[in-house]
């Protein structure tokens, strides 16, 4: 009996819980100083809601109209939503953020950008508009007051506990369990992209690009997709550029083969590429083979422009991607045998870099808000992506977007702490931080501490080094961890 109940246990099922979330695109148009023309600015941000009336989360920004393109930020949300009727409520709160763009009057970067809206619930989505306020604080002169719209989109999903991650079931075990719904598929790819400039500044240069795209897909068929992109080799560093868009995915070959056509729009510049405005449009063609479970190799064809035709570049690239299916054990095309727990993190955390080294000649310390994603392999390996912008430290427009592995060990001291390793590589530049032509890498240690079962405080020290550049030098960081496990199912 003792055996039979020891057995049961170790194969208990996690619980299933919902977080409820929303996605949001906002935009508003910033009246710049001395006469400039408004920078147009549009915002991607995702939200946690702590409660039935308060959220927090993270959110990107870049300008697509006006005279700035290339101008980004990267920045923190938290606020308030109260119901004033079924459909009617008030939406305020406050964005905390750095980035900037090349000569902008941004300073050292941050900004705060509050909001009080007031929203319409249409069930499937919500709008919302009211008044804004935006001030680069930080020897800035970019201070305006705007109107700004918004659209919102439910966006929740399903979690277990970080600590379930790695467990394995088959489906079943998970038959008469909440886990027993319809499954959600994306897929995220790593991808080293070529745009050969056909039309505007570098004409004739090949910008080399490295950068990721998270697909979400609503149907068998039809997805959605987010994609971000920096420049590491060919141009001066600092080009960066954000999109958001749709596509039609068909599959052949017993699913072993895909063909991808996708439609982005988003915002784009820096490193000396004239974009104008920095709206974009990018329209790509992809093929992918399956190479083993769920990984495809990628190659891709398409064109990356400016909808008056300023700048066009042509371009062709190649990536991994990782398809999962989540959150469910049921499809209507496919049958799955087994499913197992897999662990996410998602870590904001402040950036001070020691002494870093300027174009001109001289070192000085900078500071940039971060934002990581970490996808555990195992149980202790993971791959991370994190993206930064400066804040303090006048180096405004300097921006990093890097790739890379780490390990974590097991946990200590009664299940509260445990020691992380990692070593991340890129695209960093902009600002007058001595990076070269862009491709730097960043080895680190650090802590991390539980407060909850979802957050934990980390801690780093490491080192940062460019390639062609004079930035060489150590940093230290600070930040908040937010974990879980999810259902992947095969």
């Amino acid at each position: 009996m003792s055996v039979h109940f020891f057995y049961a246990q170790t194969h208990t099922v996690p619980e299933q819980k919902t977080q409820l979330g929303f996605g949001q695109v906002d935009f508003l148009s910033i009246k710049m100083p001395v006469g400039e023309q408004n920078m147009d600015f549009t915002g991607l941000h995702y939200n946690l809601k702590l409660n039935d009336w308060s959220y927090a989360g993270a959110g990107l920004y870049g300008a697509v109209g006006g005279v700035r393109g290339g101008f980004f930020t990267l920045g923190i949300n938290a606020g308030i939503q109260k119901k004033i009727t079924n459909q009617l409520f008030i939406d305020t709160g406050i964005h905390f953020g750095g980035g900037g763009g090349a000569s902008a009057p941004d300073g050292g970067g941050v900004f705060i950008l509050p909001h009080l809206n007031l929203g319409y619930d249409f069930k499937y989505f919500s709008t919302t508009a009211g008044y804004s306020y935006v001030n680069f604080f930080d020897g800035g002169t970019i201070k305006s007051n705007q109107f700004n719209v918004a659209i919102q989109i439910p966006l929740s999903f399903e979690t277990a506990k970080f600590k379930d991650r790695e467990n394995n079931f088959t489906i079943d075990d998970l038959k008469n369990t909440s886990w027993n719904t319809l499954s959600n598929r994306i897929s995220l790819m790593m991808h080293l992209n070529n745009a050969k400039v056909t039309k505007g500044s570098y004409k004739g240069s090949t910008i080399r690009l490295a950068g990721f795209e998270l697909n979400s897909y609503l149907t068998d068929n039809i997805f959605f997709f987010v994609r971000a992109d920096g420049a590491y080799h060919g141009i001066k560093a600092g080009y960066m550029d954000t999109f958001l868009g749709g596509g039609y995915h068909l599959s052949m070959n017993k699913n072993r083969t895909n063909i991808l056509a996708k439609l982005g729009v988003g915002a784009g510049g820096g490193g000396g590429v004239d974009t104008k405005g920095g709206f974009l449009i990018y329209p790509d063609i992809s093929l992918e083979q399956k190479l083993f479970n769920n990984v495809y190799a990628s190659i891709n064809k398409g064109y990356l422009m400016n909808p008056n035709s300023h700048f066009i570049s042509s371009t062709f690239g190649f990536g991994l991607k990782y398809y999962v299916d989540r959150d469910g054990i049921l499809s209507g095309n496919q049958v799955f045998t087994k499913g197992k727990f897999k662990g996410f993190e998602a870590i904001i955390k402040q950036d001070l870099y020691l002494n870093a080294a300027r174009d001109g000649g001289f070192n000085q310390d900078m500071h940039q808000i971060s934002l990581q994603l970490n996808f555990f392999l195992n149980k202790c390996l993971y791959a991370a992506g994190q993206t930064s912008f400066a804040n303090f430290g006048d180096a405004g427009a300097y921006a990093e977007g890097i790739v890379g592995l780490g390990i974590q060990s097991n946990t200590f001291f009664n299940n509260t702490t445990s020691i992380f390793t990692q070593v991340l590589g890129g695209a960093a530049g902009g600002g007058g931080i001595s990076t070269g032509q862009g491709l730097i890498v960043k080895p680190s240690i650090g802590l991390n501490h539980k407060l909850n079962d979802k957050l934990h405080i980390r801690g780093g020290l490491g080192y940062v080094k460019a390639r062609g550049g004079n930035l060489s030098n150590t940093y230290i960081n600070i930040g908040l961890s937010y974990r879980f496990s999810f259902l992947s199912v095969k």
